[in-house]
């Protein structure tokens, strides 16, 4: 704790000595063009809510599906007078760690300022109808983590979480996965599209998933996978068959927020209709990290990667290929001689898992939106090879936020309910949605529960139990590890156990007899875990490594 308090004061001697913080803080976007009367919410029973320009349900999938209208600031408000119980949750979600983490209220002041330093440039990034509606959500924020920043500020501070997450994928936090298929490799030689978004936050993030579809006064109609607070997207399709999507690229740890991916997206969605203008309005925001923008559009009738960095823009587009396979490296030639991006491609995951959705490809000849589900759901490796459950090499890594399939030509969009991408995947039609309104639907699903594709049978079976039970597990050991405790051998056995072809089982395993001087136990550990498909080459490295300090204290 004490290195915690070195690293916040370090922050807060520079925050103190920047210009530009308090222009930060101060800032609220110019509203008083907008009606600012507040809207008034009436609940129709414990999980469907209404006001004049929006409403919001909870369908029998478990999914909450929303419905707002307006120009940006009575958007906001819309949005966050139905959604305000699940932002409270979703906030909790994310943030309650903190509390433990920084418990002191020395150290959360250091916190707040650290904040407020790293982000004092993204005011400038943010087009002012987006700070607009943020603030419109802010009004219904609770005081809990006031803390952290003022409600604004705090949830405008939101939108960049997911693009430090991807700057720090080695922890694990991401790994998304997509797919589009047109001419003769789709049915009716029409776009199809799947994409998995294994942003991973904590299992209590996912709960309270949000599909809502927003009617703004400018630009087009459209629908997003999100939750509550984020006015951003990070998976997507407007009224004009244009769909967008994001996958990490490899980033530096960033040092100054600009604009957030999902607010690129965003405005992509709300702005484009087909590709050309998709690239037009990327080219023109400043970005903090590395990602690629998966672009599908109705109107090409074909699928694109544009690639967005700090210091570069690319775009892949396919050559005599009716498919486009995009997960975690870039693939233009603007970044043919970028070290980075060619290291994660080697080292990393996302090369085997492009590799996959390639076989998948050539062993369907035609995607369906069912074809299309059972690949995003695929939990083996290349040429089947068992990887053990939760492996990154996946691309069923049991940890999705969400999945999602898109036919853009139809405006069809079929979203997974929990859990990961096992539940059913649930669809709508944007066409039926956005020409109905909340005012003929009192709040009823918008779900067309005849396009419904069944939930994965995996879910029921003694497997996936075990699997459950081993994050469980893994997580204790993890613990136990890091806070130098005791953990019982039957314990261990349970670990690898419940998931027996996964090789960090006996990599935590290992590291525990290891921590404990017991280099037999932790030596035989290590090696079983080389037996089985390890995930990235850093962490073959780390093995190795054990392996050999192990070997060597052994043969003192």
């Amino acid at each position: 704790m004490r290195l915690t308090t070195y690293i916040l004061s370090f922050f807060l001697l520079i925050s103190l000595a920047s210009c530009g913080v308090s222009k930060s803080i101060h800032d609220l976007p110019d509203v008083s063009m907008y009606e600012s009367s507040l809207p008034e919410r009436t609940q129709i029973s414990d999980t469907s809510f209404t006001t004049e320009n929006g409403y919001l349900t909870k369908n029998s999938f478990g999914q909450w599906e929303l419905y707002a209208s307006g120009d940006p600031y009575q958007m906001g408000l819309n949005i966050g007078s139905l959604t305000q119980e699940l932002f409270e949750a979703q906030e909790h979600a994310f943030l309650s760690k903190v509390d433990l983490l920084v418990p002191s209220k020395f150290k959360q002041y250091l916190l707040r300022k650290m904040l407020a330093w790293y982000n004092r440039k993204m005011y400038l990034y943010v087009p002012e109808e987006y700070k607009a509606e943020i603030l419109g959500v802010s009004k219904y924020a609770g005081d809990d983590y006031d803390y952290v920043a003022d409600d604004y500020l705090r949830i405008l501070y939101f939108h960049s979480a997911h693009d430090i997450g991807h700057a720090l994928q080695d922890l694990m936090l991401v790994g998304c996965s997509s797919f589009a298929a047109w001419g003769n490799k789709s049915e009716d030689g029409n776009l199809i599209i799947g994409r998995n978004f294994d942003f991973y936050a904590g299992d209590d993030f996912s709960t309270n998933k949000i599909i809502s579809f927003i009617k703004p006064t400018n630009g087009y109609n459209f629908m997003s996978v999100t939750w509550a607070g984020m006015i951003g997207v990070v998976s997507g399709m407007n009224d004009q068959g244009l769909t967008v999507t994001i996958n990490a690229g490899k980033s530096d740890i960033p040092w100054i927020a600009k604009t957030p991916i999902s607010i690129v997206t965003r405005e992509i969605l709300q702005y484009a209709s087909n590709i050309e203008e998709a690239i037009a309005i990327a080219q023109k925001r400043q970005v903090f990290v590395s990602e690629s923008i998966f672009v599908g559009s109705a109107h090409d009738n074909r699928a694109i990667t544009i690639e967005v960095s700090p210091k570069n823009f690319g775009v892949y587009e396919v050559e005599n290929s009716n498919q486009l396979i995009c997960t975690n490296h870039f693939q233009s030639e603007a970044y043919a001689d970028d070290e980075k991006n060619s290291k994660h491609k080697a080292e990393s995951h996302s090369q085997y898992r492009y590799q996959r959705i390639e076989e998948l490809f050539n062993e369907a000849p035609k995607i369906t939106p069912q074809i299309a589900v059972d690949m995003l759901r695929n939990k083996e490796g290349l040429h089947d090879a068992t990887l053990g459950y939760g492996n990154e090499k996946a691309l069923n890594q049991l940890l999705a936020h969400h999945s999602v399939v898109f036919k853009p030509s139809d405006r069809l969009v079929w979203v997974s309910a929990n859990p990961y991408q096992l539940g059913a995947f649930v669809a709508y039609n944007l066409n039926t949605i956005f020409n109905e309104g909340p005012e003929n639907r009192e709040a009823k699903p918008l779900n067309n529960k005849k396009l419904t594709i069944e939930k994965d049978p995996f879910q029921y079976t003694e497997t996936y139990l075990d699997y459950e039970k081993y994050r469980v597990i893994s997580r204790q050991v993890e613990n136990a590890i890091g806070d130098d405790d005791y953990v019982d051998p039957n314990t261990l056995r349970a670990l690898q156990e419940t998931n027996p072809d996964y090789w960090q089982a006996y990599y935590l395993t290992g590291k525990y007899h290891y921590e404990n001087k017991q280099f037999r136990a932790a030596l035989n550990a290590f090696q079983k875990a080389k037996t089985k498909e390890i995930t990235t080459v850093p962490d073959q490295e780390q093995i190795d490594l054990y392996i050999k300090k192990i070997t060597k204290k052994l043969n003192d």
